[in-house]
C-alpha cells in the first residue's frame, strides 16, 4: 500500500494507538482483526510514512503542578512589528528553544503566534516574558491568559467522518 494513503485498518490501528501506545503488537492485532505479523508490518509502516511522529507519555499536569511547582499555563498572544519570514523565523527560534513553551502555533489573521506556556509560578512566568517578549525590540503587542482551570486536554484527533445533521 503507497505511503500516502491510509484505508480502514491503518485507521484503526492509529486510533488505538492515540488512545493507548503501550499496547503490545499481539492485543493491537487482536484489536484491530488482524495477525500480529501485519500489525507490526503496518504500524512500522505508519511510523516510517510520518503518521506517527512519536509515541510519549502524557504526564498529570495536576500531579506534577503541585509536586515540582508547574502551577501556572499561560496562553499568550505575540504580534511582531516585522512580519518578514526571517523575523518569524527568528522568534520562532527563540520561542522553541525555551523548555517552557509547550506549543507555538504561528495563526492569522490576528496575531502571529499563540503560545502555551508552563511556567513554576509568577515569577518564572516574568522571566520567560522578558526573554521572549520584553528583549526583543520586534514584539510589538502581547497579550497573555492565565489558565485558571483546564476543562479539557486530549493529544487524540477524530479518525471518523462526522455523522450528517
Amino acid at each position: 500500500m503507497e505511503q500516502n494513503t491510509l484505508d480502514t485498518i491503518d485507521l484503526q490501528l492509529l486510533d488505538s494507538l492515540q488512545h493507548d501506545a503501550s499496547l503490545s503488537n499481539v492485543a493491537l492485532a487482536e484489536k484491530v482483526n488482524i495477525s500480529p505479523p501485519t500489525c507490526l508490518r503496518r504500524v512500522k509502516r505508519l511510523m516510517e510514512g510520518g503518521w506517527i511522529e512519536r509515541q510519549v507519555a502524557v504526564l498529570s499536569t495536576d500531579r506534577l503542578g503541585s509536586t515540582l511547582g508547574h502551577g501556572l499555563t499561560a496562553l499568550v498572544e505575540v504580534s511582531l512589528d516585522k512580519q518578514g519570514s526571517e523575523h518569524l523565523d527568528a522568534f520562532e527560534a527563540r520561542a522553541i528553544a525555551q523548555d517552557a513553551v509547550q506549543q507555538c502555533w504561528r495563526v492569522s489573521p490576528g496575531p502571529d503566534f499563540m503560545l502555551v506556556v508552563q511556567a513554576c509560578d509568577m515569577p518564572h512566568y516574568l522571566v520567560i516574558s522578558q526573554a521572549l517578549f520584553t528583549q526583543d525590540a520586534n514584539v510589538r503587542n502581547m497579550k497573555a491568559f492565565f489558565s485558571t482551570k483546564r476543562a479539557k486536554f486530549t493529544t487524540t484527533w477524530p479518525l471518523t467522518k462526522p455523522p450528517v445533521v
